[in-house]
């Protein structure tokens, strides 16, 4: 769930894998983003009859010195008449210019640790050599892939350019931390908010700024041909990196994600 912080990473581009780093780097905003969570719609075999919650996505740290994501998913889930409470809390820290990158996700049910990930990424000899501590120590090589930092920039850097469409391999260290994942990305013109846009008023400073519609779809990296995305997500992205009007498609159920509030930080100095 947390492929939001998003805010946030990937190859199967044309040009060095450094490019939209170098190109980019400096315009991310430092900020603290809360999301309102709602069932948009459910599947009957989903089995799920509501759910709520909230998301807290935070964002710091410099080109220079690193960024760090604080992030937290936490939902309240109705299956028929039993309730369960799920909490994702995530840390990341990403070097752009190293493309090194350091992760920590761990997942509760009814407040009792269900699951663990930690692990490291680093580039290495044209691919990423991975590192996993939990859920078992091992180390693995795969593909080059970018990381979740370094694809945002990608990102905007593109929409930028008028760009529409893009196939990137992206990792982040999500479920097991031992493979990437293919995104597409469907990037929408520059567009003003509309009068009577509620939402864009929790954006604060941004509230009158432009933004790219952005939809993206994530894929087994093994798939063979059409298949369906194991997610999807789409977005409201601002060219600092804060986004809003969010929409997570689980495939059995869809969820939406009001921003509720938004704090930016003073930009950390980079020397």
């Amino acid at each position: 769930m947390r492929k939001l912080a998003i805010a946030v990473a990937v190859l199967m581009s044309a040009g060095p894998v450094t490019t939209a780093a170098q190109a980019a780097t400096g315009i991310l905003a430092t900020h603290r983003a809360v999301y309102d969570l709602s069932l948009k719609s459910a599947s009957e075999r989903s089995g799920i009859s509501g759910m709520a919650g909230r998301m807290v996505y935070e964002f710091n740290g410099s080109a220079c010195d690193g960024y760090t994501v604080s992030f937290r998913f936490v939902t309240q889930v109705l299956t028929g008449n039993e309730s369960r409470l799920t909490d994702q809390q995530t840390t990341t820290f990403e070097d752009v210019r190293d493309r090194t990158f350091r992760f920590v996700t761990r997942s509760f049910v009814d407040e009792t640790l269900d699951r663990e990930t930690r692990g490291s990424a680093r580039a290495q000899d044209g691919g990423l050599s991975i590192a996993l501590e939990q859920p078992e120590k091992t180390t693995l090589n795969i593909p080059d892939a970018r990381l979740p930092t370094e694809h945002l920039l990608e990102m905007i850097e593109r929409a930028q350019a008028g760009e529409r469409f893009y196939e990137s391999r992206l990792y982040d260290g999500s479920d097991g931390g031992d493979t990437a994942m293919i995104t597409t990305s469907i990037l929408g013109a520059e567009q003003a908010p509309e009068a009577g846009d509620d939402e864009a008023a929790a954006a604060g400073d941004l509230s009158d700024d432009r933004f790219w519609p952005v939809s993206m779809s994530y894929f087994e990296e093994s798939a063979e041909g059409d298949g369906l995305p194991v997610y999807s997500i789409s977005f409201k992205l601002y060219e600092n990196g804060v986004t809003r009007d969010l929409t997570m498609d689980y495939g059995d159920f869809v969820l939406e994600g009001e921003l509720a509030a938004l704090e930016m930080f003073e930009p950390e100095p980079c020397e």
